[in-house]
Order: C-alpha cells, then structure tokens, then sequence
C-alpha cells in the first residue's frame, strides 16, 4: 500500500485528499481557507469526524506544515516518510504536456514561463509544489495538468481564424481546461455503461461556477467549450463565456473603461449574476425560480440554450453520442438545471429523460433515461483528486 496526497493549491486556499493506494480509500481530506489574510480556517476530515480550526495562516508554507503536522498528531500516518507520493493539480501546461510528469527543475521552469497564460492559477500552484517539496523532499511530485486531456484536439479545433503568428509567437490558441473532471467522468460513463471508452461517444458537462462542455471521442477530447482562458465557451456563473468580441472595444468607447477592466467585468459581473442581477449561485437562482422571478428564469434560458447549442454541435462533430453526462457542483445538485437543457435537445437526440428520477437525485452515479432513449444521459459525480492520485502511483510506478 502506499500514501498519495492530492493537493490543489489556489491563490489563498489549499484543498487536498490523503490517499491509501491503490485501494483508492480516502484517509482525510480538508481545505484552508483564506491563506495570507486575517481569519483563516483550516477544515480538515477523517471519516465521521471533522474539525475546523481557525487561525490565521501566514502564506502556504505555514498551512503544509500544520496539515503534515495534523496527519501525524491525528495519527492518520505515523510517519510522514509513509507519504510516498503528492499530486499537485497545475492548471496550465500549455502544449508543453499532454500528460501528468514527474515534477523536477526543468518541469517547474516550464510552469512557471505559462504564467502568463493562468496569472492566477500557475503562480499558486507553485507556491503550493514548493512548500511541499520543502516539507517532503523525498516524496515523488507530480503535475497533473487541467489543460492535459484537451491536447488531443485537432488543429482545425484548437486554432483560432486570426493572423497565424499570433499562434506561433504568443501561443494563442484554444487549450480548454477542466481536463482531469472530464477525463474522469468520461471513463467512468464507460465503467459504468459496460463498455470500453474507446468504443463511444461521450458528451461531458463540467457544470460549477466555472462550467465546460467536452466532446469525448473513443476516449480522447476532439474539442472543448473553454478556449484560450477559462473565459470563454458557456455562459457561466460570472462569467460571460464567448460573446462578440467588438463588444469589448465598444463597450470601452461609451464607458471610458479600460481593456482589463472590461474583461474585469466579463469574468466577475457577468454570466448568471449579470443577467439576472441576482447572484451568481445556481442555487439562489433555483429559489428565484420558484418564485416566478423572470430575470431568473431568462438566465436559467440562457445558461441551457448555450449549453444546448454546445452539445447539438458537439454531436455534429463526433457523428452521434452514446452518453451524455453531467457533472459538477451544478451538474451533481441542480435537477433544474439538468431538466432545461436536456429539454431542448431532447427531440433532436431522441432522449427519453426519466423527469421523477432526475428530480430526486443529487450527487450520485445514476443513469437518468429510461430504457428506450437513443442517448443515454447519467449524473457521474467528478472526482479529480482520484485521478491525481492514479497519476501519481502510475508515476511512482514507473
């Protein structure tokens, strides 16, 4: 057996997930919040029980050192050389990776010049490695990269119809992110519809506050909604996903704003909270619903129709779709969200959705059509951390 941590390390928290290998048994898992700033806390879980301890956490390397500290006053380990391996989730690899690496001086130089494609993601991610390649030296690291699984788009679905050295000089082309949920809810369709991935189509759908969509063919990605950044694809909670980009320089011209403010606006006051001047949690919308409010129900209309729109084209592209699958904070709990959008492609893909049943479940592996529709559609709760720690051992293995 062997002990694998998953981390993922943002700007001012820290999530991980305390492996038994490959057993896949979930020791402990927890999150610091509000790393660098006054009133952190620090959740951590084992089993039934769970603890919450707040303080303030100086920078990441101080949150290690209390979580490896933890595992051993808990006795979760009893030594932390029992921790052989920790996968470190890194959003941005570029075209440099298009698969998970061992993390070594030439691998972290590498992340560090994509900065400039994730400014607030690949930085955090490293302080995040640091810390604990300081507090486990002899622990194998590991960089599973969210861009990774979408590498194997073709050319004439990653690239962008402007001057062709805008992609050689700076790289701007489509990457997609969310990789490793897609990679994981994708196979895991297949595990549990019986078959080899490599033999279907799966259309995934990564719904949160941040949402993609992914065409899944014979088990790789042939194209994804998320393009250059996170920004663009679906209408999302506060974000706008795409739009015309002349709205940009017109929207500078009437409001004096400049460029990075504009896009301030697009990813932080647009999408769901935009326009239903509500919020930007699917759940607040839901209650809004309920109670006939129409700016909700005009976002809820949006969000599907651009989620609809993706997987018609998506369909298009792949020849057909075997399954469809939802997944994601949304796509886990949200039945309404799930009802809307299958809705509207309902007719076109001949699917039969079992309505009672999607509207009793949440978070759980469960097929949601009835037994004559031509496409299947499951509720596949994502488990990335896991897919971290598969990397991970694979690695170790080597």
């Amino acid at each position: 057996m062997v002990k694998i941590i998953s981390v993922n390390a943002g700007s001012s928290s820290l999530k991980f997930q305390l492996f038994e290998m490959p057993t896949q048994d979930v020791l402990c898992s927890g999150v610091f919040d509000r790393i660098g700033s006054n009133g952190g806390t620090f959740t951590i879980k084992n089993g039934d029980y769970k603890d919450t301890i707040t303080q303030e956490f100086k920078d990441h390397r101080v949150a290690v050192e209390m979580l490896l500290q933890q595992l051993v006053d808990r006795e979760i380990v009893k030594d932390l050389s029992e921790i052989a391996g920790v996968g470190h989730r890194v959003v941005h690899g570029g075209e440099a990776y298009s698969q998970s690496v061992v993390i070594d001086e030439e691998v972290e130089r590498t992340i560090e010049s994509l900065i400039d494609l994730a400014p607030l993601h690949n930085p955090a991610n490293l302080v995040g490695y640091r810390a604990f390649k300081k507090a486990l030296p002899n622990a194998t690291h590991v960089a599973v990269f969210d861009t990774a699984f979408h590498q194997s788009m073709d050319a004439d679905v990653y690239l962008y119809p402007i001057p062709r050295e805008y992609y050689t000089k700076y790289q701007v082309r489509r990457y997609g992110f969310h990789g490793t949920s897609h990679y994981y809810v994708s196979n895991r369709v297949a595990e549990l519809m019986g078959v080899s991935v490599k033999t279907i189509n799966v259309i995934t759908c990564h719904l949160g506050n941040g949402a993609s969509i992914a065409a899944v063919s014979q088990g790789k990605s042939v194209n994804t909604s998320m393009g250059f950044t996170p920004l663009a694809g679906i209408m999302m909670g506060t974000r706008s996903g795409d739009i015309d980009p002349a709205i940009l320089t017109y929207i500078m011209e009437k409001t004096g704003k400049t460029a990075q403010e504009v896009i301030e606006v697009l990813n932080k006051e647009s999408g769901m909270l935009g326009v239903s001047s509500i919020s930007s949690d699917a759940r607040d919308i839901e209650d809004a619903l309920k109670k006939g409010d129409a700016s909700a129900r005009l976002a809820r209309d949006i969000y599907a129709n651009r989620i609809a729109q993706t997987i018609g084209s998506y369909f298009v592209q792949m020849g057909g779709v075997d399954a469809i699958v939802f997944t994601g904070g949304v796509g886990e709990n949200d039945y309404g969200v799930r009802y809307d959008v299958i809705s509207k492609v309902a007719k076109a893909l001949h699917i039969e959705l079992d309505i009672e049943l999607n509207r009793k479940i949440r978070s759980q592996e469960v097929l949601l059509t009835k037994p004559n529709s031509k496409v299947a559609v499951w509720l596949v709760p994502t488990n990335e951390e896991l897919v971290i720690a598969q990397d991970t051992l694979k690695l170790i293995n080597e």
